[in-house]
């Protein structure tokens, strides 16, 4: 089955093995950060899950100093005394840390809902200098034609009051109010913050401390050999950007002052699914055999893979080929696909056993051969 905008919403708003692969040894030491000619006091919104603690290693890297705001439900030890955290929950409106305290800038991670960015705003009126909100690609109202620029038409809120919204109305019916609910987040934010508003729109976020797994799957099961079903003919885009890209280049935004709106997807060139399985299959040293499977087959089996979106077809056909042109103008690089591929499976490796048991995205090695039999052994056309 395609991936549906459920798939790829549901993973996106709740955000979110292979241990001693060959291929991954001897992993080359990060080149040395430059530190930042102006020194920024920074406040990350969340700053715990998934892009929010590369954002702060950049940050401090650069020379700045960061305050984090949750609700502590999950701490990080990674930055002992080197980082604020005040406490709150934007849920109950409880931002009373952040009042009377003044930053250069904010960074929103987790909001999807509108009055989130609201309350932000009241808390934090006249006291940030610039605030930069993560939003996402599910914001376009149509996203079945390739080069989605941003400038394109945005999806409509179709229920009676999005500030009535919660967390729970909005995973009761997250395909249809994900996208329409970040919209106006969105606007909310250019309406409290006026014209010091970066509004950055990635697509599938991947990489090291992805929990959603649905990239993880596929550089894991190529490196487990075998057949594996490939959705597809192998040359259908796919859009991908590594969490530290994003969360880095959303500090250099901070640091240049670089307002208005962007695509934030990668890589830079366009990126065919057979070339990222080719690039997994590399990188692990594995064995592993390529069966493309017809995009027809997978919905009458009624098969879900992730990340991969069939081009030219259905709603969502542009998903894989979204134009990223305005942010790479903006300073927005990547780092080699290889690598991610590498220390998303160094990364996987390192966890628990239960954890790595069990995927959450994709299918299992069961299922898969099951789809493969009745693939090869379906009837097939003769000439006539």
């Amino acid at each position: 089955m395609r991936t549906t905008r459920r798939e790829l919403i549901r993973l996106g708003a709740l955000a979110a093995a292979a241990a001693a692969l060959p291929g991954l040894a001897g992993a080359a030491q990060p080149m040395p950060i430059a530190r930042a000619a102006r020194p920024l006091r920074i406040l990350i919104l969340g700053g715990t899950g998934f892009t929010g603690p590369f954002q702060v290693q950049y940050a401090l890297a650069r020379g700045h100093k960061v305050t984090l705001f949750n609700r502590g439900k999950r701490p990080s030890p990674e930055w002992p005394g080197e980082v604020e955290q005040l406490h709150g929950d934007r849920n109950s409106g409880d931002l009373s840390a952040l009042r009377g305290r003044q930053w250069d800038v904010c960074i929103d991670n987790p909001t999807s809902l509108p009055f989130w960015v609201r309350d932000a705003g009241l808390a934090l009126k006249g006291n940030v200098g610039h605030y930069l909100f993560i939003s996402t690609i599910s914001v376009y109202a149509d996203g079945s034609r390739p080069g989605i620029t941003e400038d394109a038409p945005l999806a409509a809120y179709k229920g009676k009051d999005a500030m009535a919204e919660t967390q729970q109305t909005l995973m009761a019916d997250v395909e249809n109010l994900y996208g329409p609910l970040k919209a106006l987040s969105e606007a909310e934010a250019w309406k409290q913050f006026g014209d010091n508003v970066t509004v950055v729109r990635p697509g599938y976020i991947v990489g090291p401390r992805d929990e959603t797994d649905r990239f993880t799957y596929w550089p894991h099961r190529v490196a487990q050999g075998g057949e594996v079903l490939v959705p597809g003919d192998g040359k259908d885009p796919i859009q991908v950007i590594d969490g530290r890209d994003l969360g880095e280049w959303m500090i250099r935004l901070a640091e240049a002052r670089t307002f208005g709106t962007f695509n934030a997807v990668g890589p830079r060139e366009p990126l065919l699914m057979d070339a990222m399985l080719a690039t997994s299959r590399s990188v692990s040293g594995s064995s592993a055999t390529f069966t493309h499977v017809a995009p027809e087959f997978l919905v009458e089996q009624k098969v879900d893979l992730p990340i991969w979106v069939p081009r030219g077809e259905g709603p969502y056909a542009g998903y894989g080929q979204v134009s990223n042109a305005r942010a790479v103008g903006a300073g927005l690089t990547f780092r080699p696909l290889a690598t991610t591929v590498a220390e998303t499976l160094e990364w996987f490796g390192s966890q628990p056993a239960e954890r790595r048991a069990k995927l959450r995205a994709g299918i299992t090695r069961e299922r898969e051969a099951e789809v493969l039999k009745a693939w090869h052994a379906r009837p097939r056309a003769t000439a006539g």
